[in-house]
């Protein structure tokens, strides 16, 4: 997809009011489409207390609430911590809106299928928003917006409370147009406001670009949309020419490391808040959840955030020990404790002592181990294999599992005075499919991290890409997109774009709402819905919307060629010259 309509970049954005008259205040002609393909998707029930936004359950506030609401944060977590929970909010609602347009104006233009998103912040009741400037190219990642936002209900609450002050105000509104715009172009953005009622202009307004664009001071914004330590977003100092965002999680004034964690989810907020009140800690921690979610991640930074964070972290997935093995590498073993036990060798608790034991896949641990972790874990003591000497062992265990345990122990095959010994502090990590609005953010982080061991440059995704990866249920979770990015920046171009077939390549099963056109003129489905999934009637895409998008793809099919475009279509050249003109597509 590529939107170019752009008036002169003004050097002054940093400015809060650009002088009048000047580049920056001239707005450049962008037709907005109509509304009525939205509104007719918000439906009331009050009989059920009920109002849908196609198939989002929305609902009706007082503005002067949520000035109450911004106070009573603001006064008690403070100015900071209020302004990244309610920045948050904003940026879960824009990731929502851009997976519902995306939806809805499948059969757009790709002008009108961005715009959407300043249409539903109107419809919602949140502000009038007019677009100044748009430059915006999805395949390679270009992007910049600039958009007058009139007569804003956030600005409004704020004046309420705190009258006119000499800062932005609009914060929900800024993490909206973030997590719309980043949703979309399957990468950072990152926006500003500029000008804001709260600090006394006429109207607000703000600017987005890609985060590396604006520089190192990026950070100042960034900030409100992560969670203290866990993500570090680190834009290059120097970006070379066609160079994107470097997004890397690190702690704080370190350099890149291997275990960085990428997020903006609730879900993903849930467990970093966890993680941070149980690090001070000495308890025993249960990281439950699917493969691949990320379970061995957040417990290194949970060492990381701990008092121990100086000693070892030592991991040991239980599932790849054999069973006659699993003692002597958990506890050590003696020279001549079995055959070919030909010298002493501590085991993985005195290697952690005064650090971290990861156990990953607890649950497959034989019985007879499982007995000997329980005293491991009850007295701080442990024996090596073919010794008789006792050791004092310093060490704080951190489990994790993908099997329900409550079951393991009703059928016996986990000893249950282990589990109530190991569930002290269970976190419980939800898979990618529960926490969507990640799934931008972590493909642009593994696609320049790939792009990076390669020694590739990637410039971005194209739209189908991002539309088929924001849709897939991800059964392999975070680890799954890692490799499945990795894969597809191997077979991409060097200073291409990601595309559809770089990535489904090894007979990963696609879901969508959207539908192609083959070469034959058949009409096929983009992909399907997931087995758990059924589409109501209200989320078909309406007839004329489908065939305007067969003619648009068909067109780009042929290259603008009307007899090669009537002939994929099955269709007669003059038939096709009239459906372009009932659904008004210039071929020109």
């Amino acid at each position: 997809m590529n939107v170019h309509v752009r008036r002169a970049r003004a050097p002054a954005l940093r400015a809060a009011r650009p002088a009048a008259g000047s580049e920056a205040e001239r707005p450049c002609v962008i037709t907005v489409p109509a509304i009525h393909d939205l509104a007719n998707r918000l439906r009331f029930a009050p009989s059920q207390g009920r109002i849908w936004l196609d198939d989002q359950r929305m609902m009706l506030m007082h503005v002067s609430s949520l000035g109450a609401l911004r106070q009573e944060l603001i006064e008690s977590l403070g100015k900071e911590t209020a302004r990244g929970l309610v920045t948050r909010i904003g940026y879960q609602a824009g990731a929502r809106d851009a997976e519902m347009a995306k939806r809805l104006r499948s059969a757009a233009s790709a002008m009108d299928h961005f715009l959407a998103g300043p249409q539903l912040v109107s419809l919602e009741g949140i502000v009038h928003c007019e677009p100044i400037a748009l430059d915006i190219d999805v395949g390679s990642g270009r992007y910049f917006g600039d958009f007058a936002l009139i007569d804003c209900a956030e600005a409004e609450a704020h004046l309420g409370s705190y009258g006119v002050g000499d800062e932005p105000a609009c914060w929900m509104l800024v993490g909206y147009a973030c997590g719309y715009t980043s949703t979309f172009m399957g990468r950072p953005i990152l926006f500003r406001e500029i000008e804001c009622r709260g600090m006394g202009h006429d109207r607000c307004r703000v600017v987005g670009r890609p985060v590396e664009d604006w520089g190192l001071d990026a950070r100042d914004d960034l900030r409100f949309l992560q969670i203290g330590d866990f993500v570090k977003w680190t834009p290059a100092p120097a970006p070379a020419p066609n160079a994107t965002a470097r997004i890397a999680a690190c702690p704080a004034g370190g350099k890149e490391n291997s275990f960085g964690m990428v997020g903006i989810s609730s879900g993903f907020n849930t467990v970093c808040h966890m993680v941070k009140k149980v690090a001070p800690t000495q308890a025993t921690v249960l990281f439950l959840g699917e493969s691949g979610v990320g379970k061995e991640i957040f417990s290194h930074n949970l060492h990381r955030l701990s008092k121990r964070a100086k000693a070892p972290f030592i991991a040991v997935n239980c599932a790849a020990i054999p069973e006659q093995l699993a003692e002597s590498e958990l506890f050590g073993v003696e020279k001549g404790g079995f055959t070919g036990a030909t010298v002493s060798r501590p085991g993985r608790f005195e290697r952690a002592h005064g650090g971290t034991l990861f156990l990953d896949e607890i649950g497959t641990l034989s019985y007879t181990a499982q007995g000997k972790l329980l005293r491991a874990l009850q007295e701080g003591e442990i024996e090596r294999v073919g010794d008789t000497r006792v050791r004092k062992v310093d060490v704080r265990v951190v489990a994790a599992t993908n099997v329900n345990l409550r079951d393991a122990v009703r059928d016996g095959s986990f000893r249950e005075d282990l589990y109530f010994r190991l569930n002290v502090f269970p976190i419980r990590v939800p898979p990618l499919r529960d926490r969507r609005d990640d799934i931008p953010l972590l493909m642009n982080w593994f696609m320049q991290r790939a792009g990076k061991k390669h020694d590739k440059t990637i410039t971005g995704f194209r739209e189908r890409a991002v539309d088929a990866l924001i849709n897939y249920r991800w059964p392999g979770n975070v680890r799954e997109m890692e490799n499945m990015i990795e894969r597809a920046v191997i077979l991409a171009d060097d200073g291409g774009a990601l595309d559809l077939c770089h990535l489904f390549t090894a007979g990963e099963e696609v879901s969508a709402a959207t539908f192609v056109v083959q070469k034959n003129g058949a009409l096929r489905a983009d992909d399907q819905l997931g087995e758990e999934e059924t589409l109501a009637p209200s989320a078909l895409p309406a007839l004329a919307d489908t065939e305007a998008r067969m003619l648009r793809l068909a067109l780009a099919e042929a290259d603008g060629n009307l007899s090669l475009a009537a002939r994929l279509l099955s269709v007669s050249r003059p038939t096709l010259a009239y459906r372009l003109r009932k659904h008004k597509i210039v071929t020109e």
